[in-house]
């Protein structure tokens, strides 16, 4: 029988570029506002979303101006890089490992398109081995986070005593498109942001007695019928957001029933648990599941604080909650849960 995976090390990285967020309201007035007859009505959702700052791939000045796809993956590319680069290396210092130690790569983003991948293009940047297994994951959007590292938990199982290494970046201010002046947009504007993050884990050949942080179990469930919920529309232009008003209400009326059937299934209830990892995407997301997962409300103390400093990275902000929620000392059972396209849950069970 496979020994849990054990997460050896957590880190983030966030790009150099950071904007208060009321900053971003003039840039979004001074760009949307003469062709957007309801700018006004919608303004104040860069107050109510709880963000007070975020990082960006690029300097203010960039989102003023249209650019192409050619050029949105070219900046993605290149800060992608740099940004896992920068999380794996702090990982890897943390957990007292070498790039010649990681035996396998798993690396989600939704928010940009690299070939080779982008782990692939670390290989060489950061000295791993060329035997290294790789798995690029596209297209799990805000549940990638939480369901990248399940799949690497799955990895480190079936390879006991090997080191895998999970990456997940996210730019999301990237897709911002300054010519669609559409509420859509505006709200995008307001809320993603961009960051990345690394884990190490290794699922031991024997029990040693170790403790530490490790990975117990992990599910995912879509909804039927929730297909065009999150997404992106592939343009000329680039990618186009996709989000619907509903997501707090879907959250509301068909999250518990997942949750509840997962713990059961495991032996485990809400009130057992010793807090929870959400996603941070929202104000109102975090409000509904801070609802519905009660009396499993520690933790979310945690989401906010990223939210507020960091806004919605997609993916990478429920790693970003992670890491502030071991390094405020919490130990125990704790439900990490995410949501994104298809419409999606990923939910995964750590013990810290």
């Amino acid at each position: 029988m496979s020994l849990d995976p054990r997460l050896l090390a957590v880190a983030t990285a966030l790009p150099p570029h950071r904007f208060e967020q009321d900053e971003t309201l003039t840039v979004a007035r001074a760009v949307f506002a003469h062709r957007l007859r309801d700018f006004d009505r919608l303004a104040p959702v860069f107050g109510n979303t709880g963000i007070r700052t975020r990082h960006a791939a690029c300097p203010l000045s960039w989102y003023l101006a249209p650019h192409g796809w050619a050029e949105r993956a070219a900046v993605f590319e290149r800060v992608a890089l740099d940004l896992l680069e920068e999380a794996a290396g702090k990982a890897l210092a943390t957990a007292g490992l070498r790039p010649t130690d990681v035996d396998a790569i798993v690396c989600a983003t939704t928010t940009g398109i690299a070939t080779p991948s982008l782990e692939a293009l670390l290989l060489d940047r950061m000295g791993f081995r060329p035997d290294t297994v790789r798995l690029p994951v596209f297209g799990l959007g805000c549940a990638g986070g939480t369901l990248g590292l399940a799949r690497a938990g799955m990895m480190a199982r079936a390879m006991p005593g090997r080191t895998v290494l999970f990456l997940v970046v996210e730019l999301c201010t990237l897709s911002h498109r300054p010519e669609e002046a559409s509420p859509t947009n505006v709200v995008a504007s307001a809320l993603f942001a961009d960051g990345a993050a690394a884990a190490l884990l290794r699922a031991p050949v024997k029990d040693d007695g170790t403790l530490g942080p490790h990975i117990v179990d992990s599910a995912e469930h879509t909804w039927p019928g929730t297909r065009r919920i999150m997404g992106w529309r592939i343009e000329d232009e680039g990618f186009g957001v996709v989000f619907s008003q509903d997501i707090p209400r879907l959250i509301r009326e068909r999250l518990a029933p997942v949750v509840d059937g997962f713990l059961t299934s495991r032996g485990m209830t809400r009130a057992n648990l010793d807090g929870v990892i959400c996603h941070t995407g929202g104000a109102k997301v975090l409000q509904a599941l801070t609802e519905v997962l009660a009396p499993a409300t520690r933790g979310m103390d945690e989401s906010w604080a990223v939210l507020r400093d960091c806004g919605n990275m997609s993916a990478a902000s429920v790693m970003f909650v992670l890491d502030r929620r071991m390094r405020s000392g919490a130990t125990g059972r704790h439900l990490m849960l995410a949501l994104g396209p298809g419409f999606t849950a990923g939910l995964t069970v750590l013990d810290l």
